[in-house]
């Protein structure tokens, strides 16, 4: 007796792939907005209650760690307990952190709300709403809570864990396959634990898990949390800083999209040279185009907010490439956490400089440096052949 496969009837309209990934694209755009409200709030936080630009730095560095370790165990939880769940959870976890600043009083506040709550929250959606918001602090944390809670509807609603969950099959799935297979949910700990231990014995990890450091600690940790600041250093008022942020993310959503549409025709090493390449130069003539403004400040808005995200497709493709698509997420993952990690160190450290020398010169100039570095090394990353790659 031939076992029955169960058929895939799909209700006329739009494809429930492209609501998932609409919904997808709002959740991230909106964690990437909550996390970097930081940058926002830096001159308002300092003005209000006199905090040090250190002090304020190193709350964004406890949000921008916590935001890389929830990272693989959120991708391992999805799997055992699904994509909504998880994803709810985070953004209650976002409004709740974001909206109970508004009652702060003091700097441990400051780390244990926006650093650890938000910090959680934000890590579990991993990767421009608060550059619209940045009058006063208070206003843009009511801002990011309302954000965060008006997600939860469309997740509710559209977000599903599977294609099985509205009678698809999974992406490259056999016609013949059952619409929905038997499901194995291993513990998300171990599972994430278990792939750190595999992946750290390859070159090819460290190799990539260095230079998204690099790229963390000169996109979210230098420019991200303090290009608002070394604006109005300059005599730009924080809306005005604000925007060129925005810009930037509006410019970003162009270049994460060419480099995608890139990664499958090119070596992404060469393109990560080119990336990197670029991204030194922009932050090495960052400083006198503040100071200059006009065509200068454009160009820099321009180029780096093309280059901000592109560095994403090529490392998740090699990361694939490398570990095969079974861990490559979750490799991912952790690669992840070493780019918010060095995020986390390069916000600490630009501040201290800003406060020790009253410019971010230095800052800028040894990101610029980082990013040859990155460059060089991802050189070194060896590609499997095509069996390996296929396999």
């Amino acid at each position: 007796m031939q076992a029955t496969v169960a058929v895939a009837h799909r209700r006329p309209g739009p494809h429930p792939a492209w609501v998932v990934a609409a919904v997808t694209f709002l959740t991230l755009l909106g964690a990437s907005g909550f996390r970097s409200a930081p940058g926002v709030l830096i001159v308002p936080l300092q003005d209000e209650f006199g905090w040090s630009r250190t002090v304020i730095s190193a709350a964004v560095s406890v949000n921008l760690i916590l935001f890389c370790l929830a990272g693989p165990f959120a991708a391992a939880a999805m799997n055992r307990f699904g994509i909504r769940r998880v994803v709810l959870s985070a953004l209650l976890f976002v409004a709740a952190g974001s909206l109970l600043t508004v009652w702060m009083t003091a700097a441990w506040q400051l780390v244990l709300l926006w650093g650890v709550v938000v910090g959680l929250g934000t890590g579990a959606m991993t990767n421009v709403l608060a550059a619209t918001v940045a009058t006063r602090w208070r206003w843009s944390s009511v801002a990011v809570a309302a954000g965060a809670l008006l997600v939860v509807p469309l997740v509710l609603a559209f977000l599903r864990n599977s294609p099985a969950d509205v009678g698809l099959r999974p992406y490259g799935a056999p016609a013949d396959s059952p619409i929905a297979p038997p499901v194995v949910r291993p513990n998300p700990v171990r599972t994430a634990l278990r792939v750190l231990g595999e992946a750290s014995r390859v070159p090819a990890f460290w190799l990539l898990a260095g230079s998204f450091a690099i790229c963390g600690a000169t996109t979210n940790g230098l420019i991200g949390t303090h290009l608002i600041p070394a604006a109005h250093d300059h005599g730009l008022s924080e809306t005005t800083a604000a925007g060129l942020l925005a810009l930037v993310g509006i410019f970003d959503i162009a270049g994460t999209l060419g480099s995608g549409w890139l990664t499958d025709r090119m070596d992404p090493r060469r393109l990560l040279l080119w990336y990197y390449g670029l991204r030194g130069v922009s932050l090495l003539v960052l400083a006198p185009a503040l100071a200059g403004g006009g065509l200068g400040l454009a160009g820099f808005v321009v180029v780096y907010g093309l280059d901000w995200v592109a560095t994403v497709p090529p490392t998740v493709a090699l990361s694939n490439e490398v570990f095969g698509r079974e861990k490559g997420t979750v490799v991912f993952g952790w690669v992840f956490a070493a780019h918010q990690l060095g995020a986390a160190a390069a916000a600490s450290a630009a501040g201290a400089i800003r406060t020790e020398l009253g410019d971010y010169l230095v800052a800028f100039v040894s990101g610029a440096a980082l990013c040859l570095v990155a460059a060089l090394i991802t050189q070194a990353i060896r590609r499997p052949g095509p069996a390996v790659a296929t396999a």
